[in-house]
């Protein structure tokens, strides 16, 4: 398949360059300085409401906050304007497949998208991720730029795959929730490959270019359009349940909802797990995370924050549930901790929990 990122001009390219590398500068030079900035003011904050105040007060917070809301802004134009050129082409290979897929895609138009999915434009961007065929493609490329480039090849979700789950030569079914584009859910075929790999999610047009890159690949995966809530799968027929940075989408209750379902879709015995962000502890920091998430239209963040998901994993019949601190840049799943960063980042951890055998 065409990958955008080889088809661009140089004036495109000088665009994503300049976007990236404001990116790169809020997050390893602007932040430093607001960090330093807090804690010249005093003592460090009791809560994250207490920093969020101080925060606003900085002389710094204002171009802190200001510069991340307009390079996001910034992102999605110059993406989107890159996808909207070669639109014929795009939407002409989604449908460009083999004559004998390795998988399937099922979609169901039917599906009803829940209000708190549909009210936001998620992550900023226009239209958000489910309006049409080509915001798959403005996402995929646009999530490259987010992540400043350290997730090409699915790196992330590969760390994911390869430190967070359990080997099982014998799985035979493996479902991730929210799948996306397919990000998440390629590395699963890697890691289980006699397995039944299934990807779920709610818009059509990332599935299809799921669907579509998977087939050029040669990756055997089905890709379902349908709700993590209620799946429709037979229970207990899951030896693996994922889902990465998809329940800091969802409120409390539809977080709940997710959870007791990849509960009875697993196996006794099987194991879910979710690649998600949790707070740090430090109040300044988890303070940052909070307004990136106003800023960023990610209106759930507080609820995942204040939620207690290892109780969630109790009621819903799993044991075990707990967080590990995931360090992205190598060594995916990390119990000493997160470390000391310098550069703003987010606090991603894995959320781990069994189904027990009887």
């Amino acid at each position: 398949m065409i990958d955008i990122e080889n088809q661009l001009t140089l004036d495109e390219r000088s665009r994503v360059d300049f976007v990236l590398a404001l990116r790169k500068r809020w997050a390893d030079t602007v932040y430093p300085a607001l960090a330093e900035e807090y804690r010249s003011t005093g003592p460090a904050a009791d809560d994250i409401d207490g920093a969020v105040e101080r925060l606003h007060r900085l002389s710094l917070y204002p171009w802190y906050s200001h510069l991340e809301r307009v390079q996001q802004k910034m992102l999605w134009k110059t993406v989107g304007e890159a996808v909207l050129g070669r639109a014929e082409t795009l939407r002409r290979q989604l449908h460009d497949l083999p004559d004998h897929p390795k998988g399937d895609l099922r979609l169901a138009p039917e599906t009803e998208l829940p209000a708190w999915y549909t009210d936001y434009d998620i992550h900023i961007q226009p239209g958000s991720f489910h309006s049409d065929d080509l915001s798959a493609y403005v996402y995929e490329l646009g999530a490259r730029i987010v992540m400043l480039r350290d997730n090409d090849g699915y790196k992330f979700h590969r760390l994911f795959t390869e430190t967070a789950l359990p080997e099982l030569p014998a799985a035979s079914r493996v479902v991730d929730i929210g799948c996306g584009f397919g990000k998440s859910t390629r590395p699963l075929a890697d890691r289980y490959p006699a397995a039944e790999v299934i990807g779920i999610d709610f818009a059509a047009p990332g599935l299809r270019l799921a669907h579509a890159e998977a087939e050029a690949d040669g990756a055997a995966i089905h890709y379902v359009q349908g709700d993590g809530r209620a799946t429709g799968l037979e229970a207990g027929s899951c030896d693996v349940v994922t889902g990465t940075m998809v329940l800091h989408e969802m409120p409390a209750e539809a977080v709940r909802e997710t959870v007791a379902e990849a509960a009875r879709l697993l196996k006794p015995g099987g194991t879910m797990s979710f690649l998600e962000f949790h707070p740090t502890g430090d109040a300044f920091r988890d303070a940052t995370i909070h307004e990136h998430a106003e800023r960023n239209n990610e209106p759930f963040f507080r609820d995942l924050f204040a939620a207690d998901l290892p109780a969630v994993c109790a009621e819903a019949g799993l044991t075990g549930a707990g967080w590990t601190p995931f360090d992205e840049r190598r060594d995916g799943v990390r119990p000493e901790g997160w470390g000391e960063r310098r550069e703003w980042h987010f606090p991603w951890a894995v959320l781990t929990a069994t189904k027990p055998q009887n």
